[in-house]
C-alpha cells in the first residue's frame, strides 16, 4: 500500500494536490483527522479489495493533541511496513495573504478565534512544524501556477520510488529571497556579473554570450567545480539517511545570469550519474527534466499563480 500525506498552509494549493492525485487513481481524503489515519490503513487493508494508492490532506484544521501525536502515529506505520510518504506545501506569507484576499476565502483559524489573517498564517506555520520537519518533500508554490503543480504532483509524487532520489537544481534571485524548498543554499553572488556588461543586462545563464563572459573568469569554474566536488561527497550521506529528494538552490543578485549558468552547468553533470534530474529556474519561470543524454525535456513556464 503506498500512502501520500498531502500537508501544509491553507492556500498554498493542497486542494490541488489531492485533487491530482485523485485523478490518476489514488483514493483521495481531505482533511482527514490525524489520529484516524491507522484505523483507515486498517480499513483499506481489510477484505479482499485492498486499495493500492491513497492520499489524504492532514493539516491545521485538526486538533491540536493530534497533531503532536502525528510522529508516533507515522511510526507506527513505518513499522507495520507501510510506505508513507509526506509531501508539505507551503508559500511566501505576502503571497498567501494576497490569495485570501484575492478569494475572499476565510483563513480556516480566523473562523473561531479573534486572530487576524496574518496572525492566522503565522500561527498554522508553527502548528504544522513537526509534520513540515518530517516531510520528505516540500514544495513552494509562491510562483506556481495550477498547471504547474499538478504536473509536480504528478510526475514528483505519484511516480517516485522511494529507493530512487530526485535531485533538482534551482536558480533563483536573493532579491526575492531563499526558496522555501531549499535543502542546500550556494550563494554565487562573490562572481563577475554580466549584468554590468549592458550587452548582457537582457540575456540569461542560458545564452550563449552570457556563457562565454562566466565562463572567461577562472572562478566561475572553480566555484561549479566546488559545489559540484561538495554534492558528490555528500549526496550518498543523504540518500543513506533514507532522503529521496534534494533540491539545491544556487543564487546570485537577480537570479538571471549566474546562478542560472551554474545551475545548467551542475543538472547536466549530475544527470549523468542520477536517473531523476530536475531543473528549476524561479525567476525565469522555467521548470526542466534533464535526460542522461544532457537534452532538456517537459520544460514549462509559470504564468499564473495557484
Amino acid at each position: 500500500m503506498q500512502i501520500v500525506i498531502i500537508s501544509g498552509r491553507s492556500g498554498s494549493g493542497k486542494s490541488i494536490a489531492l485533487q491530482a492525485l485523485e485523478d490518476i487513481g489514488f483514493y483521495a481524503i481531505d482533511n482527514l483527522p490525524a489520529m484516524l489515519l491507522g484505523s483507515l490503513v486498517d480499513e483499506l487493508q481489510a477484505g479482499d479489495s485492498k486499495q493500492a494508492s491513497v492520499a489524504v490532506s492532514i493539516d491545521a484544521r485538526n486538533l491540536p493533541d493530534s497533531l503532536k501525536r502525528f510522529p508516533d502515529m507515522l511510526d507506527t506505520l513505518h513499522e507495520r511496513g507501510i510506505a508513507c510518504q509526506i509531501v508539505y506545501l507551503t508559500a511566501e506569507a505576502k503571497t498567501l495573504l494576497e490569495r485570501f484576499s484575492t478569494t475572499r476565502r476565510r483563513h480556516p483559524l480566523t473562523r473561531e478565534s479573534d486572530m487576524t489573517l496574518a496572525e492566522a498564517v503565522d500561527s498554522e506555520e508553527k502548528a504544522l512544524a513537526e509534520i513540515r520537519d518530517l516531510a520528505d518533500l516540500v514544495i513552494d508554490t509562491s510562483g506556481l501556477s495550477v498547471h504547474d503543480l499538478r504536473g509536480r504532483i504528478t510526475e514528483q509524487v505519484a511516480r517516485h520510488s522511494a529507493s530512487k532520489l530526485t535531485l533538482t537544481f534551482e536558480s533563483f534571485g536573493f532579491k526575492r529571497g531563499v526558496p522555501l524548498d531549499a535543502d542546500n543554499v550556494f550563494d554565487t553572488r562573490c562572481l563577475p556579473n554580466p549584468y554590468w556588461d549592458p550587452l548582457l543586462r537582457q540575456s540569461t545563464g542560458r545564452d550563449a554570450d552570457t556563457i562565454v563572459f562566466l565562463e572567461s573568469y577562472p572562478d566561475v569554474l572553480t566555484m561549479v567545480e566546488d559545489i559540484r566536488q561538495w554534492l558528490e561527497r555528500w549526496l550518498p550521506a543523504y540518500q543513506a539517511s533514507h532522503r529521496s529528494y534534494m533540491t539545491v538552490a544556487i543564487g546570485c543578485t537577480g537570479g538571471q545570469h549566474r546562478s542560472v549558468y551554474i545551475a545548467e552547468r551542475l543538472a547536466q553533470t549530475f544527470a549523468q550519474q542520477y536517473p531523476d534530474v530536475r531543473l528549476r529556474h524561479r525567476e525565469l519561470g522555467i521548470h526542466t527534466a534533464i535526460s542522461r543524454t544532457s537534452s532538456l525535456a517537459t520544460e514549462s513556464s509559470s504564468h499564473q499563480g495557484i
